[in-house]
């Protein structure tokens, strides 16, 4: 009993760490999120920004945590925002906002299921997920087919900012087939992690695909003279 107490706790806390966007607005980890929604709009300034995609070149690099609070600080600025978990082979975007995820993209791509009855409201006004669903046998191939090019007219039509968080670009291609869908594409880097020629081939791949990167995000760096880390509190 104690055990799944402290599992609860642990549970909860990392929800936190994962969300300060929602659970922790005014810190200064939130502030930075913010700036990088403004960077993102001022990268638009010739074309409508409307579908994002933030990948990284491996994995544990700050992906979905960054993908989840971008989805948040946009949708608190008033849009209307759908977080689209496209990691269909490591999804984790039901964990961190607590839904449940037996029917997500998935099943939507594979025609199991509608988009309305698979999308899912959060806590964050005006913020809607739609998980991965079920682990498919064939996420390349769902992620490149017809029934996605139709879902993304979908959603663009309802939504004002449509944001995916894809799988590693170095680990496999799916992130490649999304990257040219999408009007922008933003690079997730971690300070002391990430090696720089993964970072570049990562970028590579990317252009090659024919995605506009947009630029690129390091976490977990030590901010000089401050009390935070950028990305994840010293707490």
């Amino acid at each position: 009993m104690a055990r799944d107490k402290n599992t609860r706790k642990m549970q909860f806390a990392a929800q936190n760490r994962s969300l300060v966007s929602l659970k922790n607005p005014k810190s200064p980890i939130a502030e930075q999120f913010r700036t990088i929604r403004t960077n993102i709009e001022f990268s638009s300034v010739d074309h409508e920004m409307k579908k994002i995609m933030v990948t990284s070149s491996g994995p544990a690099e700050g992906k979905s945590t960054t993908t989840n609070n971008l989805a948040v600080v946009f949708a608190q600025q008033g849009k209307r925002v759908l977080l689209v978990d496209a990691d269909l082979r490591k999804p984790t975007a039901h964990y961190s906002f607590r839904l449940e995820n037996h029917t997500g993209l998935s099943n939507v791509l594979t025609r199991q299921s509608t988009f309305d009855r698979a999308v899912r409201e959060t806590e964050q006004e005006n913020l809607f997920v739609l998980t991965s669903g079920p682990v498919p046998p064939n996420p390349s191939e769902l992620l490149g087919s017809k029934r996605m090019a139709e879902l993304l007219e979908e959603i663009t039509e309802i939504f004002d900012i449509v944001i995916f968080d894809t799988p590693p670009v170095l680990a496999v291609t799916d992130a490649q087939i999304l990257a040219n869908k999408c009007d922008g594409v933003v690079l997730v880097t971690s300070s002391g992690r990430t090696e720089n020629e993964a970072a570049l081939k990562a970028k590579e791949l990317i252009e090659s695909a024919k995605g506009k990167l947009i630029g690129a995000i390091l976490n977990n760096k030590k901010a000089k003279d401050s009390q935070y880390y950028y990305y994840y509190g010293s707490s």
